[in-house]
């Protein structure tokens, strides 16, 4: 199966898609843009989901549910909003056969429709802060679409929040973005760069853009999450106000956040090989796979004794699978487990139960050097501790693989040679003229500017462009 994927080096595009499918994610379906999710893509989705939900329900967020059609007249309402989303909205004009008094869209954020019942449901400074989340599906027409990383309809999350101030909403947005960092570098184990968007790069509407960058294999960055400080303008366009403590009418300060199904991506393009997937055991769907290995019914009897064994051994706790199919061969299999990134493998064969042992194989470490023997009694110790090992080494080969390619350039030739080779960390002035010819340019992207300007000082304070005085660094990266 492996021999059928792309390499790589030769072409990493194709190599993800090629990953993609024939690992099991996903698949195309005949609407152009839309994908169908395969069980263990989402498998892997549900592990995320659950990740999150713990980590937003332990900071009192609760899950609802919105409409998935909003009055077309609701995304008009905040001019910067609809300027932004109009030319991706999905409108629908007829319904039971008959023209609709006002279109309605395919809900692509829910800030509208939200801001639309918020202004019901909030009356009082007691009714603050509203902290709600929804799990849904989200359409936007997208022109060049790639499986989880840009579709046209997609899944995610997106949490709508409502207080009495600013520095309510501004501590509510950046305590998102930091557990959006929490879960991608301590689940999905890729690091990440928490960083503030350019005015040409925030949110439609937003006052305030906050994201989560991460270097993937070919060392393009990809955007993996988003948390925005609203400030009023939802507020003011869809009337949500509340009586203060001096029973003054007041605009709420309201935020948004979100992750997608886009997170799937960025786990296969920073982990994985010419092999295939190789999955953060956190979140794979199975953490470990038994081999059985034998040649007839005798030996069959007695390798499969020990694997029932093996299976109140690793108990409730690890997720994994008997792969005990007939008609295929040990390598065909471990070939195919290794294509889907399971994290350990554990065969086990006749004279290894005549040994009392058995063979793990880490998927991280090819070859031998990823084997090694254990007894039978050893595996409900060493099992965990192996996949914790292997989840800290993935997170760290990670993050060893983006600090080499980080470069701080001094001049704007070695910024160009900087953004071919990954990330280019450097003084900008803040323009957004300058930012647009960067891109024009180099075709990189203003990818964020780092909250963490602790390296800021020790530099010239010029802009690597223009040469005009900057105070920040921005990271600046060809993406995705």
């Amino acid at each position: 199966m492996a021999e059928a994927i792309t390499p790589r080096s030769q072409d990493f595009s194709q190599w993800y898609t090629d990953v993609v499918q024939r690992a099991g994610l996903a698949d195309y379906t005949p609407v152009r843009g839309c994908m169908v999710i395969k069980p263990y893509g989402y498998a892997l989705w549900e592990n995320i989901q659950k990740a999150l939900d713990q980590r937003f329900k332990a900071t009192g967020h609760e899950n609802a549910y919105f409409p998935l059609f909003i009055p077309h007249s609701f995304i008009e309402k905040e001019a910067g909003h609809v300027e932004g989303f109009s030319p991706q909205l999905a409108i629908v004009t007829h319904g039971g056969g008959e023209k609709l008094d006002e279109p309605l869209v395919v809900r692509p954020t829910s800030e509208a429709i939200i801001g639309h019942l918020y202004s019901k449901w909030i009356k009082s400074y007691r009714d603050l802060p509203v902290l709600i989340n929804q799990w849904c599906n989200v359409v936007r027409w997208e022109m060049r679409t790639r499986l989880f990383l840009r579709t046209m309809e997609f899944l995610w999350q997106e949490g709508h929040t409502a207080h009495a101030t600013y520095e309510e909403a501004e501590e509510e947005a950046r305590r998102m973005l930091s557990i959006y960092a929490d879960f991608a570098e301590k689940e999905a184990a890729i690091p990440v760069i928490q960083g503030r968007k350019s005015e040409s790069e925030k949110f439609p509407g937003a006052f305030m853009t906050y994201t989560i960058e991460a270097m993937m294999g070919d060392r393009k960055a990809l955007q993996s999450a988003t948390s925005h400080n609203l400030g009023q303008n939802f507020a003011k366009a869809f009337d949500i106000q509340y009586l203060d403590q001096s029973n003054q009418l007041q605009h709420c300060w309201t935020t948004s956040w979100g992750l997608s199904t886009r997170v799937v991506g960025a786990i296969v393009m920073a982990h994985g090989d010419d092999q295939g997937l190789i999955l953060p055991p956190r979140l794979a769907p199975i953490q470990v796979v038994i081999v059985p290995i034998h040649k007839n019914e005798d030996e069959k009897a007695q390798v499969m004794a020990v694997v029932e064994q093996i299976k109140v051994l690793l108990g409730e706790a690890i997720r994994f699978r008997v792969d005990d199919r007939e008609g295929y061969t040990a390598g065909w299999k471990f070939n195919e487990w290794e294509l889907r990134g399971v994290p350990l493998r554990i065969e086990i064969g006749p004279k290894d139960v005549a040994k009392e042992q058995v063979v793990l194989a880490r998927r991280d470490v090819p070859g031998k050097e990823g084997k090694r023997f254990i007894p039978q009694a050893e595996l409900a110790r060493e099992v965990p501790k192996l996949l914790e090992m292997i989840q800290q080494e993935l997170f760290e080969r990670a993050q060893k693989f983006r600090e080499e390619h980080t470069h701080e350039p001094k001049s704007y030739e070695e910024f160009k040679s900087a953004v071919e080779d990954g990330f280019a960390l450097a003084f900008w002035c803040g323009d957004a003229a300058c930012e647009k010819a960067i891109q024009e340019e180099t075709k990189a992207t203003n990818r964020c500017v780092p909250l963490d300007q602790s390296n800021a000082k020790s530099s010239s304070g010029k802009c690597i462009r223009c040469g005009k005085p900057a105070n920040e660094k921005a990271i600046f990266a060809r993406a995705y």
